[in-house]
């Protein structure tokens, strides 16, 4: 099992610019902003050979036992007493303030190792205000500028010296199948982050009544039941870009939209008490136009009278304006309870292997005569199009080409009939499906041209 390395310290010392400092990438989400990362956010880091998981947590604040603070701090110190290392970062610049000494007295209750991090100690001045840092008693203090990319080296070193080489490094079996990419997507207040934690198996993602609490796009493993694992993944509620107006929520309508992105299949999450709403369609329309596979969950469940009514009014909706996912699959749970919450992954491989299904040339080619004999093309301008040929150059999603004389003026109408005819004769329901159209080259036009 990999090492684990918590950053934690209290808010706005600049802990997410180093966790993307040193995984080396953009992961968390950055800005002035105090108090931006809530959850645990978590990334594979390679170092000089050794091979790490490294987690980013929300700043320690104190507060009432019920209130977003708290709940906040139960969360980082509960990854810091799982941890391997502690990175202990403070504000150089800032000096030692009450709200450090407090971290540092509950550090040294812990029996995990820890590394203190002076950050924002740019320049000679501030490696000297680093030095304030001794006095915690917690050992000597890594200066760095995470910003900047200054002390990195030494830190790295010294996050080297703690980790024992042998069980750091990265045991074969790890470089095993890579994990199937699900993102749970939806509006705020939906129970993204209950279902996320209950799939998870633990509470990795801060709940609560307040709308808009998950911020940035956080991410675990779990087994999928049939022998390979799932990178589940919490997002941002989405709600419509004309109402976002802190730079905080931007940042994570930003961060929820690259997940949907790098996703391979998609949960979207809809209120079973409230029904399909108008925003719910924008980021079913937003996940097939990314050509994601989609399985729309029904939560809340428990909270509805008329469970059976829902479901019907959900399927009605998503079958009169959802043509791009049509066949969707949906499935009725509680996250809160667990009710139902056993058919979901079973859902989430079916639409996964939609997604990736590859079908032969000459079943196409069977199934075309079949579909055109059945309703032949309409007339354009008075004349018969041809359709000649099709096959499918690539899955994820499933993608065809479709030959034919004139086959771009196909209407619309005749290529969405084609679209659920492919869907239902080959089992692509819930999965994006796109058709190109394409016509022979005449070699005689082309002679003409060049004259």
């Amino acid at each position: 099992m990999l090492p684990k390395i918590v950053i934690i310290g209290r808010p706005n010392v600049g802990k997410s610019t180093l966790f993307n400092r040193l995984a080396n990438r953009r992961l968390a989400l950055v800005a002035d902003t105090p108090g931006l990362t809530r959850d645990a956010k978590e990334a594979l880091v390679e170092l000089s050979g050794l091979r790490f998981v490294l987690v980013d947590t929300g700043g320690l604040e104190t507060g009432a036992p019920a209130s977003l603070a708290a709940r906040v701090r139960k969360a980082a110190e509960a990854a810091a007493r799982e941890a391997d290392l502690v990175l202990f970062v403070l504000d150089a610049r800032a000096g030692i303030l009450p709200a450090d000494t407090e971290i540092a007295d509950w550090l040294r209750e812990q029996s995990t190792p820890v590394l203190v991090v002076a950050n924002k100690a740019e320049g000679q001045r501030g490696q000297h205000a680093a030095l304030e840092a001794f006095e915690l008693g917690l050992g000597e203090p890594v200066a760095i500028s995470a910003a900047h990319g200054e002390g990195i080296d030494a830190l790295r070193e010294a996050i080297a010296v703690h980790l024992p080489e042998a069980s750091a490094q990265l045991p074969e079996k790890l470089e095993a199948e890579r994990p199937l990419r699900l993102a749970i997507v939806g509006r705020p207040n939906v129970g993204k982050s209950t279902l996320f934690n209950r799939l998870a198996g633990e509470e990795r993602a801060i709940t609560g009544p307040e709308p808009g609490l998950t911020r940035d796009a956080v991410s675990v493993r779990i087994p999928d039941g049939a022998g390979g694992q799932i990178e589940l993944i919490d997002t941002a509620g989405l709600r419509r870009r004309t109402r976002i107006e802190e730079e905080a929520e931007s940042l994570a309508v930003s961060a929820a939209i690259e997940a949907l992105k790098r996703a391979e299949v998609v949960l979207l999450v809809v209120d079973a008490t409230q029904g399909l709403e108008d925003q719910d369609l924008r980021i079913a329309r937003l996940i097939a136009r990314e050509g994601r596979a989609a399985v729309v969950v029904l939560n809340k469940c428990d909270a509805v009278s008329d469970r059976k009514a829902a479901q019907d009014a959900l399927a009605e909706r998503l079958g009169s304006s959802l043509s791009q996912l049509k066949g969707i699959g949906v499935v009725s749970l509680s996250a809160r309870t667990g009710a139902g919450v056993a058919k979901l992954l079973p859902a989430v491989r079916s639409a996964y292997a939609a997604w990736n299904r590859r079908i032969a040339t000459a079943e196409l080619n069977r199934w075309l005569e079949a579909a055109v004999a059945r309703h032949p093309p309409p007339l354009v301008q008075g004349r018969r199009l041809k359709l000649r040929y099709i096959t499918q150059p690539k899955a994820r999603p499933p993608t065809f080409v479709l030959f034919g004389t004139r086959a771009e003026k196909l209407s619309e109408d005749y290529q969405r009939y084609l679209v659920n005819s492919l869907r239902e004769t080959f089992t692509l329901r819930g999965t994006p499906i796109r058709l190109e159209l394409r016509s022979p080259r005449n070699p005689f036009a082309e002679s003409e041209e060049t004259r």
